[in-house]
Parts: C-alpha cells; structure tokens; sequence
C-alpha cells in the first residue's frame, strides 16, 4: 500500500516501547482499515526487544508507515513526536497493545466529516488476558455535541480521560497549541479535557470500538510512588482548570484523600477528606458527621 501525501486524511500516531507480543495485533488491526488514506506514524521510543525488527519488517509491506527512532523519553515525548510530522486532515492516536475495530477510521472520519466536528469518538472495549470483555464506554447514537456538559458527560470525563478512542482536527490542535505534558504519567488527563472544553463540537459514533488491552503489567497499572504522585498531580491540574473554568465535576472527583479502617476484612469507617472538609462513614457507607478543615 503507498500513501500520497495529497491524500492522507488521518494520521494514526502509535508510540512503541518494548511490545514485541502485541505490536503485530496493533499493527495489523491499523493497515487493514477499511480506510486506507492513513500515513501511520510509528515512533519506536528506544525499545530494547525486537519491535524495531517487527517496525520494519511491516514498513517493507506497507508504504504508509513511518518509523521514527528515538531515545527511551516516554509516551507522551513519543506522541509529541509523532504530532510534529503529522501531515493528515486529522489525528489519532493507537498504543501498541491496543487494536481497532477494522472500520474504525472509517466511521469516525465520516462522521467528523459530514457533522464537521472538531473531534470523533468512538466506543471503548476492555479486554483481559483471562478473555474477559467489558464494553467501558458505549453510545446509543450518532450525536453532535456542542456544550460542555454534553462532550464531558457522554465521554465520561474526568473518569474516563482516554486520548485514543478518539481522532481529532489538526488545524484544532494547532489552534490550542495543544501537545502532551512529558515526563509524567496519566498525560491523558492534561490533554483530553482541555481539548474537548475549548473544541467548538464533536461527534459521538456508535457501533465503532477501540479494544483496550487490559495488560496487568502496564505502566497504567504500577502504582509505584511516583506513578502516584503524577496521578495525584495530574488531578490537582484538571482540578485547577475545572474551577477556573466553572466546570462542576461530581464531588468525588475532589477527595484529597480516603482512609479505611478495617476490622477481620470488614470495613468498620471510612474517611474522606477534601480541602476544606472532612466526612465520616460509618462501614464505608453511612455519612454520620464532617468536620471542617483549616486551611
């Protein structure tokens, strides 16, 4: 398959480190799209086993990919890089142990354009290794979304910030000067919001699914201290934009903290702290006093 830069309608960004057992899935389920006027954007940030080998051997069948090397520098110095040399009308973004429904770029393409919307979004699978599927987002139709509200709700924002069932208008991202935030974890939750907020409308799409890869041993799941601290970061900042924006989020989206206090495995009190309150739950359900807190 050849690209001609004349006809390259969505650039398909896929950050690869170490995924030597799931990169041909990904890649796979990306150059036999339906629709084929793609430059697919693989940035190999710095891996170690044979993705690179497996990069150019699927390059050697199909023109369309491009292969930037780099230095380990992380996910979100992985997608920047991609972005600088994305040429498409419009953007998405795949990771390399994900895969995408076979007419995915063709639904969310027409969609974006006969709504004319500055971002399309599909709905999301998670699949286990056990072979457990769980739908995690779905839409009943195809609808245009112009509030905020709206485009947070129905994309279950804050709690669901995923960049990558998604593609979005360049000239847009170009518009925000938007990119990912480098060197932390949870990039997603600095992007997503801000983008959706300040894009004039988006369309849902139904019946259209990115498969998430539920891997035990992704870097999403190691809560290592400093994993923790950028998510903690990561909800501070969106917590920050809410409020400067009058963005109300359900209020569990604010607890600081939660503590529990258990007793042979039964929860016998749970703590929730905010910044200005603290709440009282008798066996982790019953509200039974607060506390104000002083700044």
């Amino acid at each position: 398959m050849k690209a001609n830069t004349d006809t390259i309608k969505i650039s398909v960004i896929v950050p690869i480190y170490n995924v030597e057992k799931y990169i041909r899935r990904c890649l796979d389920s990306i150059i036999n799209q339906t629709f084929h006027e793609l430059e697919i954007i693989c940035v190999n940030d710095g891996s170690t086993d044979k993705s690179e080998e497996i990069l150019i051997e699927y390059k050697k069948k199909d023109s369309r990919i491009k292969i930037i090397n780099q230095e380990n520098s992380g996910l979100s110095a992985a997608r920047n890089s991609g972005l600088k040399i994305a040429q498409g009308e419009y953007v998405g973004f795949v990771d390399s142990d994900d895969w995408i429904d076979l007419d995915f770029f063709e639904k969310l393409y027409s969609a974006a354009k006969t709504c004319d919307a500055d971002a399309a979004c599909a709905e999301i699978k998670r699949t286990h290794a056990s072979g457990k599927i769980i739908t995690k987002l779905k839409f009943e139709k195809l609808q245009v979304l112009t509030s905020v509200y709206e485009k947070y709700s129905y994309n279950k924002i804050p709690k669901m910030c995923y960049v990558w069932n998604k593609i979005y208008k360049k000239s847009e991202l170009d518009r925000q000067n938007l990119s990912f935030k480098e060197g932390v974890m949870f990039e997603d939750i600095y992007f997503t919001p801000k983008f959706l907020y300040f894009s004039k409308k988006i369309v849902i799409v139904p019946d259209v699914y990115y498969n998430y890869w539920a891997n035990n041993k992704s870097i999403s799941r190691d809560m290592r201290d400093k994993n923790q601290i950028d998510l903690i970061s990561a909800r501070k900042s969106l917590i920050k934009f809410s409020r400067e924006h009058h963005i109300i989020f359900d209020e569990k989206f604010y607890i600081k903290n939660k503590t529990t206090y258990k007793i042979f495995g039964i929860t016998i009190l749970r703590i929730h702290e905010w910044e200005t309150i603290r709440k009282y739950y008798l066996f982790g359900l019953v509200p039974f006093f607060e506390k104000r807190i002083s700044l």
